[in-house]
């Protein structure tokens, strides 16, 4: 629920019990190292032998960080499975920067096509990983532009027309859904690619009349300068139209940075960053986090006892089927 240790210290406090925010993170702590650290580290591997992920990344502050100030912005990194995966896996990593190298060591190993945003950053990356934008962003460009003119001009200007293009190929998408991923590739070509090419001379015709600074203008320059990107996803049916599978897995840490604003120390950061993976790859395997993560910290300590692939066992595909959430509720 996103609650910071503080508030809990508080509310022990009231119901009589005496509970200090440092023995709580001690606490997590050593649970995050000890027994969700193992599981997460074999998902992480696993992450990396799929070949469609979608990447994100969001800020962070964290207070004690070596050699920084307290208020120096770090980074919660967010990498996932796609939609084609038979087990969805969503993993954060924290880093005190936004640099490319820390997607690349994260995803030694994998090759394939990463969803991403516009950040140059992803471009930076080895060729065998090739980065795919997003077109929401684009579209979204394209929306800020057109709440700049007037509303009764919105229908017939520019930006109307930039926009229109963006949504017509997201109502393609949408009928393209059930598909096989090689029939998705087929219709693309067939249907969405005129679009694209419509799209791209339209483009080029309109940024040459329109002022750089302004907010079409700016539009259109995303749009052309990501447009190789942009283009990717026609290159396979498993790829996705937008990166916003990536986005709606980092807002729950977005959501709780509102409530508990920093972490302390890098360890907790990367505590967290684990906590939240195990949460959010219970959630999108239909499991009962809350349950799923008492079954570990009960059962983990005697099973890695009695076994050493122990960690297979609590991975949340092998998690038993009374905590699915459909079964807990």
């Amino acid at each position: 629920m996103y609650t910071p240790l503080y508030r809990l210290e508080q509310e022990f406090r009231r119901q009589g019990l005496q509970l200090s925010r440092q023995t709580m993170a001690n606490w997590i702590l050593h649970a995050s190292d000890t027994w969700l650290r193992p599981i997460y580290d074999v998902l992480h591997q696993r992450l990396c032998q799929e070949k469609v992920l979608h990447g994100d990344e969001t800020t962070l502050q964290v207070l004690k960080e070596p050699n920084r100030t307290s208020t120096s912005k770090s980074y919660m990194w967010l990498y996932r499975t796609s939609g084609c995966a038979e087990s969805p896996i969503v993993l954060y990593e924290y880093q005190p920067s936004r640099k490319a190298e820390h997607t690349e060591t994260f995803l030694k190993g994998f090759s394939g096509w990463l969803h991403a945003d516009g950040y140059q950053g992803y471009h930076k990356l080895p060729e065998n990983i090739r980065v795919v934008g997003c077109w929401a962003h684009a579209r979204r460009k394209f929306d800020e532009a057109l709440q700049m003119v007037p509303k009764e001009q919105r229908k017939d200007s520019l930006a109307a027309a930039g926009e229109c293009y963006c949504t017509k190929l997201f109502q393609m998408e949408q009928a393209f859904a059930a598909l096989t991923p090689e029939e998705r590739h087929d219709k693309r070509l067939e249907l969405e690619k005129p679009v694209l090419d419509a799209l791209l001379a339209w483009a080029n015709e309109t940024v040459a009349k329109t002022a750089p600074k302004s907010a079409l203008g700016r539009a259109l320059h995303y749009l052309l300068e990501q447009w190789p990107y942009l283009v990717r996803y026609l290159e396979d049916g498993r790829l996705e139209l937008s990166n916003n599978r990536a986005e709606r897995s980092i807002k729950p840490f977005v959501m709780g940075r509102k409530n508990w604003l920093f972490a302390n120390t890098p360890a907790g950061a990367q505590s967290s960053a684990v906590i939240y993976s195990l949460i959010e790859t219970a959630k999108e395997n239909d499991l009962d986090p809350y349950c799923y993560l008492v079954w570990i910290l009960q059962n983990a300590s005697s099973r890695s006892q009695a076994e050493e692939t122990w960690v297979e066992a609590f991975l949340p595909v092998s998690a038993p089927q009374v905590y699915k959430i459909s079964q807990t509720h």
